[in-house]
């Protein structure tokens, strides 16, 4: 198992002048480092491919899809531009190298109509996803990650069974359910349930507490949630999500009010420090040391 992190908890670009971040990340312990690519114009990706293979580090990329390319419109060119930047998207990708390209893809982030999910918004997610990793297919064979996000960021995949279903839909091999628990604690009866019955479709996974702070001091059920990963041989990165309070963007976008931990680096190391003992304690089975 890989473990990762989110560029976002330390940059709210990452342009050039970001790559050192890459260099940093490899020595706090991550073997990957998630990137949204915010600003594709000035995305370093051929540099972002190269630094990474010097370092050993894995790159996995992802993106919150803005209004303007929302797949789930009813304005069919919105639709189709939505398309188009998603292949942009797997283009910068490839040229990155990375592994996976997640997040809210296949939907607006953020948007929200007021009613549950329509037939028609359902075909208009299928028939984009499954042209978008047609093109993933062609390409390089890029999977792609459908993420169940929480109802105040979208209204359409909520739950893991969401995810699932949506994926048999699109009916091509490199559309991954990705979970995130930071959701999942949000809509999911019972978190280890939902990730049993997501099963073989489980291509990623965000961990993240239930407040986005330090993993092991909320509420998530990490253990029961470990065993469930083991049950269903998943074996991919996990990748620890946070933001610094400090980047005015990302947390207006992320709703981050308070401070989570001392500062970004302590989030990281610490997260990732407990995430690795609940590894070692589920799939290893060796025992924690008391505190």
């Amino acid at each position: 198992m890989q473990f990762g992190i989110h560029s976002l908890l330390f940059r709210e670009t990452f342009l050039e002048k970001d790559l050192p971040l890459l260099d940093k990340c490899k020595r706090l312990g991550f073997d990957a480092v998630e990137i949204i690519p915010f600003d594709p114009d000035g995305f370093p990706a051929a540099k972002v491919k190269a630094t990474a293979a010097d370092l050993g580090l894995t790159i996995n990329t992802g993106y919150g899809m803005p209004g303007q390319y929302n797949i789930i419109s009813p304005d069919p060119a919105i639709r189709r531009d939505g398309i188009e930047f998603a292949k942009r998207l797997i283009d910068l990708s490839n040229e990155a190298g990375a592994k996976i390209l997640t997040g809210l893809i296949h939907c607006g982030w953020g948007y929200l109509t007021g009613k549950m999910p329509t037939a028609d918004e359902w075909q208009w997610g299928v028939e984009g996803m499954r042209e978008i990793a047609g093109y993933a297919q062609q390409t390089s064979k890029l999977p792609l990650g459908v993420e169940a996000c929480n109802r105040f960021e979208t209204h359409f995949i909520n739950t893991a069974a969401d995810a699932v279903r949506f994926v048999r839909d699109i009916g091509l091999s490199n559309v991954k359910v990705h979970l995130d628990t930071f959701h999942m604690i949000r809509e999911e009866n019972d978190i280890p349930a939902a990730v049993r019955a997501a099963g073989s479709y489980v291509g990623y996974v965000h961990a993240c507490e239930n407040q986005r702070g330090i993993p092991g001091t909320g509420m998530v059920p990490w253990v029961p949630f470990f065993e469930a990963l083991k049950q269903i041989g998943y074996d991919g990165c996990v990748t620890i999500e946070s933001f610094d309070p400090g980047l005015e963007s990302v947390v207006k976008l992320c709703c981050i009010w308070r401070r989570l931990a001392d500062s970004p680096e302590q989030l990281a190391t610490e997260g990732l420090k407990f995430v690795k003992s609940v590894y070692k304690q589920v799939y290893l089975r060796e025992a924690v040391p008391a505190n």
